[in-house]
């Protein structure tokens, strides 16, 4: 018999918030085998408290109250990694890899979360040296890999309802964008980029994107501002991004999207992903 496996993956906009906005009775439901979570804010403590009975790996921010991700499974995390990079980058808080057995195939699962940058300043320079350096390590991920998370950019027009008034903006600029047209690229094969650039593809799956097709959104953070999530006036910016091979096992996706604007415990809606083994 064919084992599924389920991934969730969430930004919670603080963890204590989405636990006490219910996160948990919605966990209880989606029957999830690994849930990764992204803009935790919190300690590992917090974590455990949140997520009773599951095994959790986490790395935090080294300013308290920012950033942080985990990655929560049912069945204990043995092998996890964390360093991003070459040792200068600061990716704490934003990258953790753990290894998981599935019916004897080993599957890396990232937790993601990528700054959310501000064009023309400091942190979009470390918005680029964090996507620099997640280019580099996706081929080193092994054959059956999955990047879930919060990536904070929007790759085509399709994935942000009010795309045109953001063209100059983090989150949409041509160079960040370019960044996916790589990712998703046919592997090793020259890749036209939306900043004109030429690049090399890596051959992995936007699973959201193939899974929707050509269609607006469906959209997965929405501004409070407003009256954005009543309007679907969203952005997709939480993805999982399959390496080939994984990717040729999904068998179902879809963003879960609350029913109402006051039944949120967080702005961002989980991502949630089958993959047959």
């Amino acid at each position: 018999m064919p084992q599924n496996l389920r991934v969730a993956s969430v930004n919670v906009n603080g963890i204590r918030a989405a636990a006490r906005k219910g996160m948990l009775p919605w966990l209880e439901t989606a029957d999830v085998d690994v849930l990764t979570l992204q803009e935790v804010r919190g300690e590992a403590v917090h974590l455990a408290d949140a997520l009773p009975g599951w095994h959790v790996v986490n790395d935090e921010a080294l300013a308290k109250g920012r950033a942080g991700v985990a990655i929560a499974a049912r069945e204990p995390i043995e092998i996890w990694r964390v360093a991003l990079g070459d040792g200068t980058l600061d990716s704490r808080g934003r990258w953790v890899e753990a290894d998981i057995e599935v019916a004897g195939e080993k599957v890396t699962i990232v937790s993601a979360y990528v700054h959310t940058g501000e064009a023309d300043t400091d942190k979009q320079v470390a918005k680029y040296a964090f996507l620099d350096a997640m280019e580099a390590r996706m081929p080193m991920l092994g054959e059956l890999a999955l990047i879930t998370g919060d990536l904070n950019v929007g790759h085509r027009e399709l994935d942000i309802r009010n795309w045109r008034g953001n063209v100059k903006k983090a989150g949409f600029l041509p160079r960040e964008r370019a960044y996916f047209d790589r990712f998703t690229g046919p592997e090793g094969e020259a890749v036209a980029c939306t900043d004109g650039s030429t690049g090399t593809g890596l051959g992995w799956v936007d699973v959201g994107r193939r899974w929707a097709g050509e269609v607006d959104g469906p959209y997965s953070w929405w501004s409070n501002r407003g009256k954005a999530f009543d309007t679907d006036t969203g952005w997709r910016i939480d993805y999982h991004l399959a390496s080939s091979a994984l990717a040729e096992r999904v068998v179902d996706y879809r963003v879960v999207r609350a029913p109402s604007w006051d039944t949120r415990w967080s702005d961002h809606a989980p991502v949630v992903a089958d993959y047959a083994f």
